[in-house]
């Protein structure tokens, strides 16, 4: 019996290769603020003078402007709100765990580090917020394992509002070795853990501390809880047993940033 709904099958959107989309005004406009420059922007046909302003700034600063449908940046990002517009830029690279021990020993921040942990987070929105937050909260940087972790792809730059493109992201080959190494340099080690006896609020946070977050659900790894020096949790009085981890990463990270105005 044949089908009588056929499908139009659509041939797939060429993109620049070896770009990176950077969807929204928002995104855009952080972009340019930082003094970067998409290569190329594909703007909606008609979009009008909302975009106007921002598009004649990266035309000014040498980046290719081409109309396309909105059907076609529809297409390209999956249906998500690109608000008539997506930029390609060269991808985010993390940074490698020797750039961690370099900034460590020449350490010359006012603060003392403040490094948040992700282990095992493999959602891009989840990353993209714990990304805003880190950035929010001063945080000096974020850790990440190689193998199962989100990538900086475009919806986590999306998501992060800019942050994805300030905030250092250091990729680590083994995080329990990375974090020895860290108890080592003098950094103290908080991991987050729903069982855990001691509320977040008892921790202190003042000096050299990585803030641990495991992935939803699973938590942290055994090999990562037993690198940390203690573990914490969040009281939680509702019938919810946790939160979203970029929802708890924003608390957490928040705590440590209370403590420490406090401690000045």
């Amino acid at each position: 019996m044949k089908s009588s709904s056929r499908r139009s099958s659509r041939p797939a959107v060429r993109t620049p290769d070896g770009l990176d989309q950077v969807y929204g005004v928002h995104a855009l406009e952080s972009l340019l603020e930082r003094g970067e420059t998409p290569l190329e922007l594909w703007v909606q046909q008609g979009a009008g003078n909302r975009l106007k302003e921002v598009v004649a700034s990266a035309q000014a600063r040498g980046a290719r402007i081409k109309e396309q449908s909105r059907d076609l940046l529809d297409q390209l990002t999956q249906g998500a709100a690109h608000q008539g517009v997506v930029a390609f830029c060269p991808p985010l690279v993390p940074e490698g765990e020797e750039s961690l021990w370099l900034k460590l020993r020449a350490w010359q921040a006012s603060a003392p580090p403040l490094l948040l942990v992700l282990d095992g987070v493999t959602d891009v929105h989840n990353f993209g917020a714990c990304l805003r937050s880190a950035d929010a909260a001063g945080a000096h940087g974020v850790i990440v394992a190689k193998d199962k972790a989100a990538p900086l792809n475009a919806t986590v730059r999306k998501v992060a509002c800019g942050a994805a493109e300030v905030v250092p992201v250091y990729q680590v080959t083994n995080l329990s070795r990375t974090l020895a190494k860290l108890k080592d340099a003098g950094v103290w080690i908080t991991g987050t853990a729903g069982e855990a006896e001691a509320s977040l609020f008892e921790i202190d946070m003042t000096g050299p501390t990585a803030l641990v977050m495991g992935a939803e659900g699973k938590g942290m790894r055994r090999l990562t809880r037993e690198a940390c020096d203690n573990l914490a949790k969040l009281p939680m009085a509702g019938q919810v047993s946790s939160l979203n981890v970029s929802v708890a990463t924003g608390i957490c990270l928040f705590e440590a940033v209370r403590q420490r105005q406090l401690a000045s």
